[in-house]
């Protein structure tokens, strides 16, 4: 097991200034090319030093420099700012002398693309168990001197990493369809007040339309949609403070329709909210009479 306090690449991931360093030189020896850095106001500061101006050409440089950053993907850091200069003794506030240093070759701010959310997800998996492996240490018992090593059953790491992973799906299909879902609940809702309303004639006059919703009826539920229907329609044509009061009396009763389904109803928890959503139609009606009067 890789000892995760002299990995670098990992410390790099993790985000960690030196080893973003030492990756990026190691990776730029052979260019002749140096590099210093910072991480400060959000930005990692990068400063590229060469004996020569042609061992830093910009594309050629950036584009290395990006690739190498890309495939650590640091933790946290997303603009990276690169500077150019040759290289000098000076090694202390070297920020601080870009600021106002005019012998800078060339300086180019990039931003690193984000790594897939899964592959991210799984990698912190991999990372997760791989520390679970590495704390499997052995027990040193001062009774008897032997070693005991603790051993991890694999049935719990595959349960583990199986849980993880239906999260981590979970989460990604919802993120991708959870507006779809919620408006596919919407369009349900809209058929079922379609094809109740299919049921009932719709009346021209409103007290007569109030008679008939409030008949008896063995589902309270149907009967509440049913005048909550020819609620409605009646609002469209509702003009007159007796139209609107009569209109406001219509979704109280359908209001109260509602409220009387029973708890073992089907649709018992589609019932409360329509309760109070009737109710609030009825007050609003109400409010217009006033205004009509």
């Amino acid at each position: 097991m890789v000892d995760r306090i002299n990995d670098i690449a990992w410390q790099a991931h993790q985000g960690s200034v030196a080893a973003i360093i030492q990756v990026l030189n190691d990776k730029l020896t052979k260019s002749g090319v140096r590099i210093r850095a910072v991480f400060a106001d959000g930005v990692l500061q990068l400063l590229c030093e060469a004996s020569q101006e042609e061992q830093l050409e910009q594309s050629s440089l950036v584009e290395q420099i990006q690739r190498i950053l890309e495939s650590i993907a640091p933790r946290n850091i997303r603009r990276i700012k690169i500077n150019s200069r040759i290289v000098r003794e000076q090694q202390l506030l070297w920020l601080t002398e870009l600021e106002r240093d005019d012998q800078l070759l060339w300086t180019q701010e990039i931003t690193l693309a984000q790594p897939n959310v899964l592959k991210r997800l799984l990698k912190d998996i991999q990372e997760a168990q791989a520390e679970l492996g590495q704390s499997n240490l052995p027990d040193y018992s001062p009774l008897n001197n032997k070693i005991k090593p603790k051993k991890v059953s694999p049935v719990k790491l595959r349960s583990a990493f199986a849980l993880c992973l239906l999260l981590s799906l979970g989460w990604i299909f919802y993120s991708q369809f959870g507006e779809q879902l919620k408006n596919l609940v919407q369009f349900d809702n809209k058929n079922s007040l379609a094809t109740a309303n299919t049921n009932e004639k719709e009346s021209g006059v409103l007290s007569n339309s109030f008679n008939t919703g409030a008949a008896n009826d063995s589902d309270d539920f149907a009967a509440a949609v049913r005048l909550a229907n020819q609620a409605s329609a009646a609002g469209k044509v509702a003009k007159n403070s007796t139209q609107w009061l009569e209109l406001a009396a219509m979704w109280q009763r359908a209001s109260d329709l509602m409220k009387a389904v029973p708890p073992a109803h089907s649709r018992y928890q589609e019932a409360k909210i329509r309760t109070q959503l009737y109710k609030k139609y009825s007050e609003a009606a109400q409010k217009e009479a006033t205004k009509s009067q």
